[in-house]
């Protein structure tokens, strides 16, 4: 099994330091970076298990980070800050934080957290991996997030596989903006809906296949299904 990779994101480099040392000492392998712009170039093109995230950063704060983090990737953040006053707190869990940690803190505490915010990621994934869905020329696997179409691998991002394992599970049911949000985003009461417009049109661009016995449909005036267009 690889080790588990955590991103830390703080301008206190003295701060990451003391982190990386805690987290190795724990067998976690960790990478620092200290603005937002460099925390989300990272975590696009590398595989974190959790990120511990600073609110006060450069380039573009901790709250927006969370927001963006949460929008394309299933990845748990733990925000880290000197920021201790509730409505701190509430805009921080807003933002789609797992776990809010004030600082100064006490490390052990600290290494709790990430424990159990990792047991429960875990847990999340082995409901998600109980089954390879395959319908038609579809095929999605869980288990390494992957989807094939006609038998080709297709570059999908984990929320869009997230959002195509939905539908697909729920084929011909037809589903709002807020129902898709709700079922498929965390925090969807601070998601926008046009978000699940962008992901569809994405997964259509992505799916074109001449082969395909379904489609991705939209029932104007309500929402989208997976549609199955002849009996398979």
């Amino acid at each position: 099994m690889e080790p588990v990779k955590i991103l830390i994101v703080d301008d206190d480099r003295n701060i990451c330091r003391m982190v990386s040392m805690y987290l190795a000492n724990d067998g976690y392998t960790s990478v620092s970076c200290h603005d937002g712009s460099e925390a989300l170039d990272l975590i696009r093109k590398t595989h974190f298990d959790l990120v511990l995230l600073d609110l006060m950063i450069p380039s573009i704060n901790g709250w927006e980070v969370c927001k963006l983090i949460k929008a394309e990737f299933e990845i748990p953040v733990i925000m880290v800050t000197a920021r201790d006053m509730i409505d701190d707190k509430i805009s921080g869990f807003d933002a789609g934080a797992d776990d809010y940690l004030v600082k100064p803190f006490e490390p052990k505490e600290l290494m709790a957290r990430i424990r159990l915010r990792l047991k429960d990621r875990l847990s999340e994934h082995a409901a998600l991996k109980s089954e390879i869905l395959e319908f038609d020329t579809l095929k999605i696997d869980m288990n390494s997030y992957a989807v094939w179409l006609d038998g080709q691998l297709v570059d999908l991002k984990p929320k869009e596989i997230k959002l195509l394992h939905f539908l697909m599970k729920n084929r011909n049911i037809v589903f709002t903006r807020e129902q898709i949000l709700e079922c498929v985003w965390e925090n969807a009461y601070d998601a926008d809906t046009r978000t699940v417009d962008v992901h569809i049109k994405n997964l259509r661009q992505k799916l074109k296949s001449d082969q395909a016995a379904w489609s991705i449909s939209t029932v104007w005036g309500v929402g989208y299904k997976l549609e199955v267009l002849s009996h398979v």
